[in-house]
């Protein structure tokens, strides 16, 4: 009961018994009882008195946040890497931001090490009063064997989570990346409240966190969510995972990427190569550009607007949803890719259940995934603070 309470507060940064007893489907006496023993504890504070609904002001409670305890998040996508620090109060002390880190490489394992033990030494943080690690990475993540099947046993990115452990001496949760961000759309986005809900992660890939009754649904084996290969390419190109057809091809940031270096290769004027120049990260670049208004840019990003409209209409049929969100990286230029999302629904789905299904971009953006990796360590091992 005290983890689940610490688990509501961190999520909802004040609450009333009231609301803590209708969330837990417990009594009030018990809640009550529970909430004075962690005040005592000085784990949580009352916050004061709420605002009047009609009848008697409520007390409000909430973590707290002047405690000297930290939650470590490893976002990590395919190029680059972000290791966050950050307290009960999401408030962030300690940031290393889109670390350049290709997956691909064989070193990539021991780079994110040393850029996670970098960071601490930095924000010089007693190991002590770190509540975990989270991880989230792209892949098939097995989060209850705690093993990344898309890579060899061989590899430190399979087994990455017990050398993050064993290294740090500390507890340690890891999960997929799109389960994350879908968990954090859920928490402190556009999902808030909404039982059935469709995370789509636009980054590199496309990849799908599914929220069916408020829970994150993760299938037999974990690895529901698999959007990206779906086959709805005509295209004769190879998927990075070595089938063709997927509709990662044409409906994900990299497609747009290579789409806009094609066009300058072909003699087409983009400001994208430009910006190239000063900029390794290529998905910032070609946000960049398509904001400053390069017709490149937005052409090929409204060519992956319209497969993933196409994606969605057939995740629409089968799962029909109350919203779908996207969020990641892609989200940052979701004006653009929203018309053409709606044209394709317009064009592949039934009018009866497309209407049924709200199509919402993110806010949170790119941020969402550690966001929601810091979520991860919450939900897990926030325990670890009830002594």
């Amino acid at each position: 009961m005290k983890a689940d309470i610490l688990r509501l507060l961190y999520y909802n940064k004040t609450q009333s018994i009231a609301d803590l007893s209708k969330s837990l489907s417990k009594s009030t006496p018990i809640v009550t009882k529970t909430i004075n023993e962690l005040v005592k504890q000085e784990l949580i504070l009352d916050n004061g008195l709420g605002e009047s609904t009609g009848g008697r002001r409520a007390s409000q409670y909430g973590l707290n946040n002047s405690l000297p305890y930290f939650i470590i998040s490893i976002a990590i996508d395919q190029y680059y890497s972000s290791f966050t620090i950050s307290n009960l109060a999401h408030t962030i002390v300690a940031q290393q931001k889109d670390v350049a880190i290709d997956l691909k490489e064989q070193d990539a394992g021991e780079r994110i090490l040393h850029s996670l033990e970098t960071i601490l030494h930095e924000s010089q943080i007693d190991k002590k009063n770190i509540i975990g690690v989270g991880i989230s990475m792209p892949g098939f993540v097995n989060p209850e064997e705690k093993i990344n099947d898309s890579y060899p046993q061989n590899s430190s990115l399979h087994h990455l989570y017990k050398q993050i452990e064993d290294k740090l001496q500390v507890a340690t949760v890891i999960d997929n990346d799109s389960r994350c961000v879908a968990w954090a759309e859920k928490e402190f986005g556009h999902g808030v409240d909404i039982a059935h809900t469709l995370v789509i992660n636009l980054n590199w890939g496309v990849g799908l966190g599914i929220i069916i009754n408020g829970e994150i649904f993760k299938g037999a084996t974990g690895f529901a969510g698999e959007f990206s290969h779906i086959p709805l390419s005509d295209k004769n190109t190879l998927c990075s995972c070595g089938k063709r057809g997927c509709l990662e091809v044409e409906a994900s940031l990299n497609a747009a990427i290579q789409n806009t270096e094609s066009d300058i290769q072909n003699g087409e004027y983009s400001i994208y190569s430009t910006f190239a120049k000063i900029n390794s990260n290529k998905a910032d670049t070609l946000i960049e550009a398509a904001k400053l208004g390069d017709q490149i840019a937005i052409n090929n990003l409204g060519k992956i607007g319209y497969m993933l409209g196409k994606g969605i209409s057939t995740l629409l049929h089968i799962l029909n949803p109350n919203k779908i969100i996207i969020s990641g990286r892609g989200a940052e230029v979701g004006d653009i890719i929203a018309p053409q999302i709606q044209v394709a629904i317009n064009e592949f789905s039934i009018p009866k259940i497309a209407k049924m299904t709200k199509i919402e971009i993110s806010e949170l953006h790119k941020d969402a995934q550690q966001m929601g990796t810091a979520a991860l360590v919450a939900e897990h091992l926030i325990d670890n603070i009830i002594h």
